[in-house]
């Protein structure tokens, strides 16, 4: 699960067994699959395979799923339709994050119910570790339902915007 680098090459590492547990907690809660911190000479790199990744996020979307969704959705669901269709043309969030609807706060949304997009166009953002992500529409279309509201906490999969 982890490689330890030794700069120095003589004597036997330290290795902070509390330290290498919390980056492996930290790879499981940010779904990345490897992190790397340097201290000097020591360097300790944890990582994971891609599949135990893939598995993990859908028990992240799983559980919270029925206490956001149900709440976000049931004002779309009016709206829009029967919710089986409108999560089936979902666009998903690709990671865990916090959803923002507009560049900067008091900006108008990127997209609003009943736009016209283009393949392509930023429908909102996701930030993940202090990183924005643009969340871009698959294909051209009518913005149907927005499922998430601004500065919402998001899970891996969960469906944020109805395009069709």
């Amino acid at each position: 699960m982890a490689d330890m680098n030794e700069a120095n090459g003589g004597g036997a590492m330290q290795v902070d067994v509390n330290l290498v547990r919390q980056l492996a907690e930290l790879l499981d809660t940010t779904q990345l699959t490897e992190i790397e911190v340097e201290d000097g000479d020591r360097k300790i790199r944890v990582a994971r395979k891609a599949a135990p990744v893939a598995a993990a996020p859908m028990h992240y979307a799983a559980a919270p799923a029925p206490a956001t969704a149900p709440a976000a959705a049931a004002p779309q669901v009016d709206n829009a339709g029967p919710s089986a269709p409108s999560d089936a043309n979902a666009v998903r969030s690709p990671m865990v994050g916090t959803v923002y609807l507009s560049a900067e706060p008091g900006a108008k949304p990127f997209a609003s119910v009943g736009q016209s997009v283009a393949a392509g166009d930023t429908l909102l953002i996701v930030e993940a570790m202090k990183v924005m992500n643009p969340i871009t529409a698959p294909s051209a279309g009518t913005v149907k339902a927005v499922l998430v509201e601004n500065g919402q906490p998001v899970e891996f999969d969960q469906p944020l915007v109805v395009v069709e």
